[in-house]
């Protein structure tokens, strides 16, 4: 019987996926001009988990959330508000996780890149 190959060990920093850039809808923009870089480092089989590094210009926009989704800011200050009037404030170092469910507003006050894990 012949054994399945092992899955090579993906480092997120040494990937070399390319970045593609984007904005959010216009209509969900609130200010700035928040460009985004996302670079996917890992999909598994089933789609459903994938993570890889983000990157954000200075700007805010509405942010619906379908997936559940782990951040660790490795750049830049981020604020996350929501819709029932909560709000934090995550700098570079910080780690956080933006539950499926949650609706507010995400404002990048400085330049900002983060690691993320998305699992939907």
């Amino acid at each position: 019987m012949t054994q399945a190959p092992i899955p090579p060990v993906v480092a997120l920093a040494d990937a070399s996926a390319p970045a593609e850039t984007y904005s959010p809808a216009a209509d969900r923009i609130l200010s700035g001009n928040p460009v985004q870089t996302v670079s996917n480092r890992f999909s598994s089989a089933d789609g459903r988990f994938n993570c890889g590094i983000w990157t954000g210009a200075v700007g805010s926009w509405r942010v619906m959330f379908t997936e559940n989704e782990f951040c660790q800011l490795l750049e830049g200050v981020v604020i996350v508000r929501g819709d029932d009037g909560s709000e934090r404030r995550f700098h570079a170092g910080d780690a956080f996780v933006m539950p499926s469910g949650f609706t507010g507003v995400w404002e990048i006050v400085e330049p900002a890149k983060k690691y993320y894990a998305v699992y939907e």
